[in-house]
């Protein structure tokens, strides 16, 4: 049985999801991870591999998940695709028949939201093009726009260059910082309650016809010349009126004098008022409600922009440490709080382990990023990590744990501690020890767990230092429980190196598609 997922469901999804960070039902965090990709991959930087959409990837994705944020309702838009004006172009007018068997005329489009009939001018301000002088002199295509419309009138304007563009929205500064991109734009957040946009909401009128456009009049034959008032628009609305224009018999123009309202269909009835035939019209529907009733589905908002700022602090932000890369990036669903059933709400978490250690050591060494941790916990047994970052103030060492630790290699060597990837104690075996061995510049050091340390934080020279996990007898677990929740996002990107003084904005679209083989 023939059948589709129609578009509007697309901009329903992405209304459903932002209004789903918004409850307190479902928390989303932003994470960053993959500390050592060009591990995994010696040309990561360069030929960056796509994320594989499988159980065993999310696996991989969790053990090496560095920290995450969360989302919160400030921190999401829905945007539309970025079409910039700039004049020499023929932009494609706004019609409510574009489809497969009627395409956009500039674009090939076979529907309204992926032909370029909007644009964003460069005062950020965001016009829908409700003619584009389509007529039969240019096959219907429109003609070159010439004049940028800044106007912010509640009707649509003509301009000098025969384009009529409707005003819709300005983007707001703040707006403009946390989700204008390359390639996208944002919407105004909760457009038919939004009291920013009142005006041009309350402006619209639900079936207001505003365009007519000449279709053909090669075989056009009128017993007339010159300008017919009052032509009727019939159909299932009311008080529809245009005026059409004739030059030897045939029409030249067709303008709306009266829009009326409640066309949801609608034909000019040019036969009711002068003698011949052989022109076509269209009467152009407008969207439900009329234009500016509801920007989402007018200009198809199917897209949302989740916006996320990594900053150091030790207050605020000490779940996200520096001196490491990360390569990975994503989004996870209602993760839970390590050792509960309790889902996580705090604003940040930590994904990796960590370490008090003590010894003379450990103000003087330099810690190999990226290097191991060991810890012999009993007779035969050691305990291996991956050492993300270390602070000789605070003597914290935060590392990670993968399967790579304990598998076979990719040229089939095993591995060097056996096949258990076991975890770090406080309280070894028989044969273990408290010690650990810590990869330098240099070699190697030898230094211990404080395993008398608890909590949160540490003060030295008077300066308290935040950990943003909790610390009992020198250990730290990670604050996010592993392979919980859902990842509903992952990019994989080039490796981006964490300082103290720098920030990352994070900006990811989440793109809601209407057939099975986009996502």
């Amino acid at each position: 049985m023939p059948a589709i997922i129609t578009d509007q469901i697309r901009v329903l999804n992405s209304s459903n999801f932002v209004s789903g960070i918004s409850t307190s039902d479902n928390n989303y965090y932003v994470f960053i991870g993959l500390p050592n990709a060009t591990e995994v991959s010696a040309d990561w930087n360069t030929n960056t591999p796509y994320p594989i959409d499988s159980f065993d990837q999310y696996n991989d994705i969790y053990d090496t998940l560095i920290s995450a944020k969360k989302i919160t309702s400030n921190d999401v838009l829905k945007v539309i695709r970025k079409i910039s004006w700039t004049s020499g172009i023929i932009y494609e007018m706004y019609r409510h028949d574009y489809s497969i068997n009627r395409t956009a005329p500039q674009t090939g489009a076979t529907s309204l939201y992926r032909s370029n009939f909007y644009i964003m001018n460069s005062d950020y301000r965001v016009y829908e093009c409700i003619y584009n002088g389509a007529a039969p002199s240019n096959s219907g295509k429109g003609i070159i726009s010439l004049e940028e419309p800044t106007h912010t009138d509640l009707q649509p304007r003509l301009e000098s260059d025969g384009y009529i563009w409707k005003y819709l929205f300005s983007i707001k500064p703040s707006d403009i910082i946390k989700f204008d991109s390359v390639d996208y734009i944002s919407v105004p957040a909760n457009w038919k309650t939004n009291s920013a946009v009142a005006d041009v909401r309350n402006a619209a009128v639900d079936g207001r016809i505003e365009v007519i456009t000449i279709e053909s009049v090669s075989s056009a034959s009128y017993q007339y010349s010159g300008t017919k008032n009052n032509v009727p628009i019939k159909g299932d609305g009311q008080d529809g009126l245009a005026s059409v224009t004739f030059v030897d018999g045939k029409p030249t123009t067709a303008t709306v004098t009266n829009g009326g309202t409640g066309y949801t269909f609608s034909t000019l009835d040019l036969d009711s008022v002068v003698t011949g035939s052989g022109a076509s019209f269209s009467v152009i529907i407008p969207p439900p409600g009329g234009h500016g009733a509801d920007i989402d589905k007018e200009l198809g908002a199917n897209r949302v922009l989740i916006y996320s700022r990594i900053e150091n602090s030790d207050v605020t932000n000490p779940d996200f440490p520096t001196g490491n890369q990360f390569a990975r990036i994503g989004v996870i669903k209602n993760p839970l709080v390590n050792g509960t059933s309790n889902l996580l709400t705090a604003s940040s978490a930590s994904g990796v382990y960590g370490l008090r250690l003590t010894g003379a050591a450990t103000t003087t060494m330099s810690v190999s990023v990226d290097g191991q941790v060991r810890q012999t916990i009993g007779v035969g047994s050691t305990a291996v990590g991956k050492i993300i970052s270390y602070d000789p103030v605070t003597k914290i060492l935060r590392y990670w744990q993968d399967r790579d630790l304990a598998t076979d290699s990719s040229t089939g060597s095993k591995p060097t501690y056996g096949y258990r990837l076991n975890k770090f104690t406080g309280s070894p075996g028989t044969g273990g020890s408290v010690n650990v061995v810590v990869t330098t510049t240099t070699g190697t050091e030898t230094v211990g767990i404080e395993t008398t340390f608890t909590g949160v934080s540490t003060t030295v020279n008077s300066r308290t230092y935040y950990f943003g996990q909790t610390f009992n007898n020198g250990l730290a677990q990670p604050e996010i429980k592993k392979y919980s929740g859902e990842i509903i996002y992952v990019d994989n990107r080039p490796e981006v190196t964490r300082a103290t003084n720098q920030r990352e904005d994070i900006k990811i679209v989440l793109e809601f598609w209407s057939d099975a083989t986009k996502h």
